[in-house]
């Protein structure tokens, strides 16, 4: 099916100046063109990437929409899209060229066009796909979709297929921080039954890795958190133990429950302190992956002999590591086999109620908020 590119009436949130409320407002989007599709955006997760690039700690250029954890249901197709089909049951995820050494070898998360391709705001020829009812620009193609709209536009690669029985609306943050979390337990660090595990944090995408070290098998997972409701969450999920980093000493904590350090960890916080804690909390031969964004810039301080003696690593990781059309996929199998119970971390607001959720998010009283947009 060949798409006509006729302009299509749509609602968005606009983010227009850093540290300001979003704004919903009309918009025009063109229709798709060469392996692109439209898709209809049924619900969208609000992540924590969403509020830092409205706020510029990465230069993504306002006004823009953003949003990247979109599902929906596919409903145009450009002329070169060759497996789906209108009616199909999408998550949408991340943005990569495809055919780079990194994207070739199954790690499309380390694409070597992804700063433009998810953050540039624009499409390759420097163009955008949205406007204001008065033919002005909006950025848009944030992680090729920018699904804080009622309609948007994704690549083939980056709209997964899942099973039309699963629960749609639910589904937008596997694409990203829910895949983050559970694909750096079981991608990269590949957490393997029997040993130990540390989050450190314990917000959506450090639950989610709980909840993934679960799925492994792990033996020991301990969430390490300051908020009490979040650790008994934590405990509910499948960590064994947990630590309110304000009342002890972390490190000398895990180093404890472990018997001498944790073999795996993970730094969801992004706060370079607590990783400097985390590296300090690792047994010989250990490895903490990074996954916090703060702002450009940040720097880290810690002993470089504890990695040296100790034989340790940091592995910097990117949206799980996975690649999404396998990956997303066995996340729902996952879920819908009750193994992967991710549900319980969301909470619903309409997209009208979407600096409610950015609040609601900032204050850790809502782990994952999702944005219901249409039916």
């Amino acid at each position: 099916m060949n798409a006509a590119v006729e302009l299509r009436e749509i609602t968005v949130a606009v983010a227009r100046a850093p540290e300001q409320p979003f704004t919903i407002e009309p918009a025009r989007i063109r229709g798709p063109r060469g392996d692109e599709v439209l898709v209809r955006v049924v619900a969208t997760g609000l992540c924590h990437t969403d509020l830092i690039v409205r706020d510029q700690y990465y230069p993504v250029p306002l006004p823009a929409v953003l949003g990247h954890e979109g599902a929906g249901v596919v409903e145009a197709l450009g002329p070169n899209v060759k497996d789906l089909k209108v009616g199909d049951h999408v998550v949408l995820t991340f943005g990569a060229c495809g055919h780079c050494n990194p994207c070739s070898s199954g790690h499309e998360a380390y694409c070597k066009q992804f700063y433009p391709l998810n953050f540039g705001g624009t499409d390759a020829q420097g163009q955008t796909a949205l406007q204001t009812p008065d033919g002005q620009p909006l950025h848009d193609h944030f992680f090729a979709q920018s699904s804080f709209a009622t309609h948007a536009l994704a690549r083939e690669n980056n709209a997964i297929r899942v099973a039309e029985d699963a629960p749609l609306e639910l589904l937008g943050p596997l694409g990203c921080g829910i895949q983050t979390g559970a694909g750096a337990v079981i991608n990269s660090l590949k957490v393997g039954a029997g040993s130990s595990f540390a989050s450190f944090g314990a917000g959506a995408v450090g639950l989610s890795a709980v909840m993934a070290a679960r799925v492994t098998g792990a033996a020991t997972i301990i969430a390490i958190d300051v908020v009490p409701s979040r650790l008994e969450l934590a405990r509910e999920l499948g960590a064994t133990h947990t630590i309110n980093s304000r009342e002890v000493d972390v490190v000398e904590a895990v180093r404890e429950i472990t018997g001498g350090g944790a073999d795996f960890a993970l730094e969801s916080t992004g706060r370079p302190e607590v990783l400097a804690q985390g590296i300090e909390a690792l047994g010989g031969l250990g490895m903490i992956g990074v996954v916090g964004a703060p702002r450009l810039g940040t720097k880290a301080e810690f002993d470089v002999n504890n990695l040296l003696l100790g034989g340790r690593s940091i592995r910097g990781i990117a949206e799980g590591d996975s690649v999404p059309q396998v990956f997303i996929p066995q996340l729902v199998q996952l879920y819908q086999q009750g193994r992967f119970p991710f549900d319980r971390l969301v909470r619903f607001y309409p997209l009208e109620q979407i600096n409610q959720a950015a609040e609601d998010s900032t204050k850790g009283i809502t782990l994952k908020p999702i944005l219901r947009i249409g039916g």
